[in-house]
């Protein structure tokens, strides 16, 4: 009984609030007229006219657009010669890049080179007799016989220094000892 009771009043509310929003409906609709028919009419308003600029002001308002336009076309011309310049100098980089990486492997050629022909000569000094050697060494310049026998083993460089004229082998012995004296120590 008691759901009966319940389902009753739900449909009793539920009729009551659409009786509610009917009645508020139609005094909604009839509310619109009657503020209508109180209102009073409005004149209609008129659009505002500029009045026209002084002459002065139309002359100089255009002679600025002129000028305008004139430096804007200028701007313009400049920026498309930048953009030509920046391309051209681009390109410019770009070559003497490639010219550097070629002058790179070129020196590194040459440098391999002189290397190779340094160290050739060296082996056939080290190969020769002690004397044979001394004796030719004896008549160069002491910093080009000491970066002979800097690369040579030590056994061979010593057989030759014994055979070498004692001033010429002394100064041989200060510049190998004194090769590395600007190596920084720390």
């Amino acid at each position: 009984m008691n759901a009966t009771r319940m389902l009753q009043r739900s449909l009793m509310w539920g009729i009551g609030a659409c009786l509610v929003t009917s009645a508020a409906l139609r005094i909604g609709a009839h509310a619109d007229a009657a503020v209508a028919a109180t209102e009073k009419p409005t004149a209609a308003i008129a659009p505002l006219t500029c009045p026209e600029p002084p002459a002065e002001i139309a002359k100089a308002l255009l002679q600025r657009e002129a000028t305008l336009r004139t430096r804007e076309a200028e701007l313009t011309a400049e920026a498309t010669r930048l953009d030509a310049l920046r391309k051209e100098v681009e390109a410019q980089v770009a070559t003497m890049r490639s010219a550097e990486d070629e002058l790179r492997k070129t020196i590194s050629l040459a440098e391999g080179a002189a290397e190779r022909d340094v160290q050739q000569l060296t082996e056939i000094y080290q190969a020769m007799k002690p004397k044979e050697a001394a004796a030719l060494f004896n008549g160069m310049d002491p910093q080009f016989v000491a970066g002979f026998l800097g690369r040579m083993r030590p056994a061979e460089a010593a057989g030759i220094m014994a055979g070498m004229d004692p001033g010429a082998a002394y100064a041989i012995s200060a510049l190998l000892a004194g090769r590395n004296t600007d190596v920084p120590r720390q």
